[in-house]
């Protein structure tokens, strides 16, 4: 009996991605809804190990009132593809966050996405990350330093041997046997590290594009010979968040459909979750319109960068970037690059440094528009609905040029 206990406990922890059906109906969301109030019902039998803190004393400490959290539940809710009637679940699955241990390590990294992290809004950091999950272990967050600090690992990765999330954030250094890279008392490298800890792990969610493709350590040349946490670690169902930094409401949907769902959300060819990445940049961005029209900036400062017109021309990569920045945006929702009068980089995609850090249109670049994709169509179409699109914005600006030399005389 105890053993069948244990089991059924362990089985609370088993990570896997999620497979969403494609025609889903009202049954399939009342099937769903089911297994996830099952879902929290088990959870709530779990004593928190190692966090007792309750969501509503957390809250209003912060003073946070019920009716706020309930708005950030039902934004969450929409973010994370869910119906409506999914609110009640989603706010439960906040205060269950303690039952889920996170492990955060950094590798090869600036820190930006644990920045980004501590300035998440409402609930904050402090009320769901901090407070209301089990972060057992982050360098950059705790106290111990030195010794204490490993042994804290190693009672961590021990203790919830198989039921902690692994956050990884930064690239990992391959060159010189892993020599670029090193840590603690005992100098262990990052690969050592990396796999050391991961090796218990119930998932890896892989934050930032440093740590899911390479980022800009990553970049020509490449002197450290970095690699995205998914190029190093094998067996184990990873999860990538990239951009630079990630958003932490896509950080925090993760771990919420994880304690929501018992499984990790439906990832696209690129190991990220649709539910953040299955937007292309362009088509939700608020100078779409400008780009339909043919209106665009064609230098800093000009009337069009007055009017808000599209960056295109100045090297705006919402073209051809997967992210949902241009819905969630950063700072408490209240803007984002595009918003700001820059062109989006593109840092959600592979390699995105050297292909799309630059001014200048993707027509004027000689490189290859990038495969797969992560909607449903583009997955469907792949390369050739991705080239037909590039072909088709490049012929786009070059009548918008050709019809402003018109207007000019210049024709």
């Amino acid at each position: 009996m105890a053993d069948d206990k244990i089991e059924s406990v362990k089985s609370l922890f088993t990570a896997k991605s999620a497979k969403v059906e494609t025609n889903k109906g009202e049954k399939y969301y009342e099937n769903l809804y089911a297994q996830c109030r099952e879902r929290l019902d088990n959870l709530k039998k779990i004593v928190p190990v190692s966090n007792n803190i309750k969501i509503k004393e957390a809250i209003e400490e912060e003073g946070v009132s019920r009716r706020d959290f309930l708005k950030w539940a039902s934004a969450t809710t929409a973010m994370l593809m869910l119906p409506a009637s999914f609110t009640p679940l989603v706010a439960e699955a906040a205060t269950l966050m303690n039952r889920v241990p996170v492990v955060w390590i950094e590798l090869q990294d600036c820190a930006g996405n644990s920045e980004a992290l501590l300035r998440s809004d409402g609930p904050t950091v402090d009320e769901i990350i901090l407070d209301i999950i089990s972060l057992e272990f982050h360098e950059t967050l705790m106290a111990a330093a030195g010794h204490q600090a490993e042994k804290q690992l190693e009672d961590a990765v021990e203790t919830f041997k198989g039921k902690y999330l692994l956050f990884v954030e930064g690239s990992v250094p391959m060159g010189l046997n892993g020599q670029y890279g090193t840590l603690g008392a005992k100098g262990e490298t990052f690969i050592d590290h990396l796999h050391r800890v991961a090796k218990d792990a119930a998932a890896i969610v892989a934050v930032g594009s440093c740590a899911t493709f390479g980022g800009i350590p990553a970049a020509a040349p490449n002197p450290t010979d970095a690699k995205g946490v998914m190029d190093v670690v094998n067996g184990k169902t990873i999860v990538n968040i990239p951009a630079c930094p990630a958003n932490p409401s896509n950080m925090v949907g993760v771990i919420l459909h994880y304690v929501l769902t018992g499984q990790l959300p439906e990832l696209d060819s690129l190991l990220r979750p649709k539910f953040a990445f299955g937007y292309r940049i362009h088509d939700n961005c608020e100078r779409r319109a400008h780009f339909d029209a043919g209106e665009y900036v064609e230098e800093w400062g000009d009337e069009g960068a007055k009017n808000n017109f599209c960056l295109y021309k100045m090297g705006c990569k919402g073209p051809m970037t997967f992210n949902n920045c241009s819905i969630v945006r950063y700072n408490e929702g209240v803007n984002w690059p595009v918003g700001v009068g820059r062109g989006c980089i593109g840092c959600s995609e592979p390699d995105f440094w050297d292909k799309y850090a630059y001014e200048r249109p993707m027509a004027n670049a000689n490189i290859k528009a990038p495969t797969g994709g992560v909607e449903k169509t583009v997955d469907q179409f792949g390369l050739g609905l991705l080239t037909a699109a590039g072909i088709g914005i490049g012929i786009h600006a070059a009548a918008s040029a050709v019809a402003g030399k018109k207007d000019k005389g210049e024709a």
